[in-house]
């Protein structure tokens, strides 16, 4: 603590964001304390040293019995304090270091900083009167907003809503110290948060606000728990006096904490930024310089694959062979930019910005002097290597070289160059100006300065990335086709597409398997020429059935491609099947969910054995953030824990007596199981 005049200045000095641990909190409560002892000290201001005010609770220390003084100590002395207390935000001023500033008398900020209360994004709500105070701030409805979204606002709309008095431009503290002395030189009124009544009193006689509230969001909030406690404890702050309601508060939490989806997306939080660390590659080795891409091909993927570099503010080479693709992928690139003007997202001069940042081509040798050059041409081998040949040609000495491919060996594109020590697989996930995963694939020639590389660009262009290793598939679609072939044999056995895609979207996922590929296409690979009807696939697409885009695939589609059960579809399952000779029967909504899950933690287990994933919590990043897995699940790996190794090995061995060696266990499923281990514990 520092005396600036007659007012005290208390600094939250915890690098790197300010956490709010058990020695945070003490220097906090001592300091307070001493100010408010002091007769000198008219007015105190809490700021953040570094460049946040606070990122809020030190997440660590979850689930741990808790230590004096708590976070609700700290609270109450700065609720108790005599004297007017401001916030001084700069930064961000998140969770529990947003609740910290809503006990002040008055918040100011800086103009960059942003404001938010995430803790729905770990399963859980504001435990530290959060859902009592902000409604008190800015009203119900805007807190329910903040909290049930759990995203920041910036200090333009936290002015407008109240949350903060002031903006302050300049030196944040000084700013923040003139701001007390003229409230004291004023006589302002402390008024405290909790004694508020102006925001939420309207609300008492329109209470059905809550009932309208959860009915627009039910859809966004499917399957998670959090969401529903964060509207009761708000509702609560509307309709109980304060100590009640932050007494339910407390309650609401714990109840929260103690489950089973808080568990699971505390644990995806701290999985995405495990995932970014490699092993082997340690800190000393420096990333190479990206100064400018490369992108071959101007399609759906190539135009995606540009896009984020764009935004990164990294100029972009766009290389096509035709005049009329390459002018296609230059007009989506704008239309993208354009529409999200629109929606007030972007600037009108940060598309001019972007747009200018990219040289569409048709010439090859344009890309003779990016430092990273990504190839998203046709999913074909042949194709591939031609482009690699070419490349290793004309790109610079120490360039990075990188396929998008989605399953092909990167070793074996590698091999068509010089340099294979530069080659490395970005596996974007489409659209890929949208999905956040990105599988980087490592060959085994790759250098570890390119791995690195990598791994910082994605974070820079605002992917999740994770590093994966060379086998057909790699991690994600590999453990994609153990599902999918259990879902086409299912629906031979007796259950229809709708059976097994509400079975999956009842487990959390946004889209099951037979949905999603009427969505990409039935026609995606296949050709009428060599079609001999051999799957119910190839017999929907003879019949000219390609999914949404021609009304009908596995479902039939209305003018708005809303999707229904098909007539025509079952038929033509039913009548494959038996000429396949497979007999139908009645299957459990149960088998349908292990027959197609289990094989995929199978799977799963086999990727780590052999070295493909490096933890198994890297396969659940993947999972979460490239194919929808419902995070309050954790991830494939994760789920397999909280059912046991062993009650999953049971099964598959159950199933590998009716359905043959694709039900065969992986050796470190069994390993697990004899050892009473879990997949975390590797």
């Amino acid at each position: 603590m520092t005396i600036v005049d007659d007012v005290a200045v208390v600094t939250l000095n915890s690098p790197p964001v300010n956490a709010m641990s058990t020695a945070v909190r003490q220097g906090m409560v001592d300091a307070l304390k001493a100010a408010e002892a002091d007769p000198a000290v008219k007015a105190i201001v809490l700021i953040g040293a570094g460049r946040v005010f606070s990122g809020g609770a030190d997440i660590t220390e979850f689930g741990k019995p808790p230590m004096s003084p708590t976070l609700q100590d700290v609270l109450d002395t700065v609720e108790a304090s005599a004297k007017p207390v401001i916030a001084a935000v700069h930064g961000v001023a998140f969770g529990g270091g947003l609740e910290l500033s809503l006990t002040c008398t008055h918040r100011v900020a800086a103009p960059d900083a942003k404001l938010g209360l995430p803790e729905v994004k770990l399963g859980l709500l504001p435990g530290a009167g959060g859902t009592q105070r902000l409604p008190r701030v800015v009203g119900p409805e805007r807190a329910l907003e903040m909290i049930v979204s759990g995203d920041p606002v910036s200090a333009k709309t936290a002015l407008q809503t109240g949350l903060v008095d002031e903006i302050v431009e300049g030196e944040l503290k000084a700013a923040a110290v003139a701001f007390a002395k003229r409230i004291v030189a004023e006589g302002r009124p402390l008024v405290r948060t909790r004694d508020r009544e102006d925001k939420i009193a309207p609300a008492r006689a329109d209470l059905a606000l809550f009932d309208r509230f959860k009915a627009a969001n039910a859809r966004r909030f499917r399957g998670f728990i959090a969401p529903a406690k964060c509207l009761e404890a708000v509702k609560a702050a509307v309709e109980l006096p304060f100590d009640d309601g932050i007494a339910l508060e407390r309650k609401l939490f714990m109840e929260l904490l103690r489950g089973e989806q808080s568990a699971a997306q505390r644990y995806a939080f701290f999985a995405e930024r495990l995932a970014g660390k490699v092993s082997d590659v340690p800190d000393s080795i420096q990333p190479l310089p990206i100064r400018k891409v490369g992108v071959i091909g101007a399609g759906t993927m190539g135009g995606g694959i540009a896009m984020n570099f764009l935004n990164a503010g990294i100029p972009v080479v766009m290389v096509e062979a035709k005049a009329e693709a390459l002018e296609r992928g230059r007009a989506t690139i704008r239309r993208n930019y354009d529409n999200t003007a629109k929606k007030g997202r972007l600037r009108p001069e940060d598309v001019e910005t972007r747009m200018g940042l990219l040289d569409p081509s048709l010439e090859f040798e344009k890309l003779a002097d990016c430092d990273l050059v990504i190839e998203a041409v046709f999913e074909l081998m042949s194709v591939k290597k031609e482009v690699f040949s070419r490349l290793d040609q004309i790109a610079r000495p120490g360039a990075i070289l990188a396929s998008n491919t989605s399953y092909l060996d990167i070793d074996e594109i590698a091999a068509m160059t010089s340099r294979p020590e530069s080659v490395i697989g970005l596996h974007f996930f489409s659209p890929a100006n949208v999905m956040r995963l990105l599988e980087v694939v490592r060959g085994h020639k790759t250098d570890k300065a390119v791995v690195a590389t990598a791994m910082a660009l994605a974070k820079k262009i605002g992917k999740v990335a994770v590093l994966v290793g060379v086998c057909h598939g790699f991690v994600g679609n590999r453990m994609l086709s153990a599902r999918q072939r259990e879902a086409s044999k299912l629906i031979l056995e007796g259950a229809m597409p709708w059976d097994v895609d509400r079975v999956m979207t009842d487990f959390g996922l946004p889209m099951g398997p037979f949905a999603m590929a009427d969505l990409a296409g039935l026609d995606l690979g296949w050709t009428k020429e060599r079609s001999t009807s051999s799957n119910v696939r190839e017999i929907l697409c003879e019949k000219g059935r390609y999914g949404q885009k021609t009304g009908g695939g596995f479902y039939d589609y209305d003018a708005d491609r809303r999707a229904t059960p098909s007539p025509v579809a079952e038929q033509a399952i039913r009548a494959f099947a038996a000429k396949s000779g497979v007999p139908q029967r009645d299957i459990s909504d149960q088998e349908i969910l292990e027959r197609l899950v289990y094989p995929m933690i199978n799977e799963g287990a086999k990727i780590l054995d052999e070295g493909i994933a490096q933890r198994a919590s890297d396969i659940d990043v993947v999972w979460i953030n490239g194919y929808g897995w419902p995070v309050y699940r954790g991830g494939p790996m994760f789920y397999a824990d909280s059912l046991g190794a062993k009650a999953v090995l049971e099964r598959l061995r159950a199933y590998q007596v009716e359905g043959g060696d694709d039900f065969k266990p992986a050796p470190l499923l069994e390993r697990l199981a004899a050892e009473g281990k879990r997949f975390q514990d590797l």
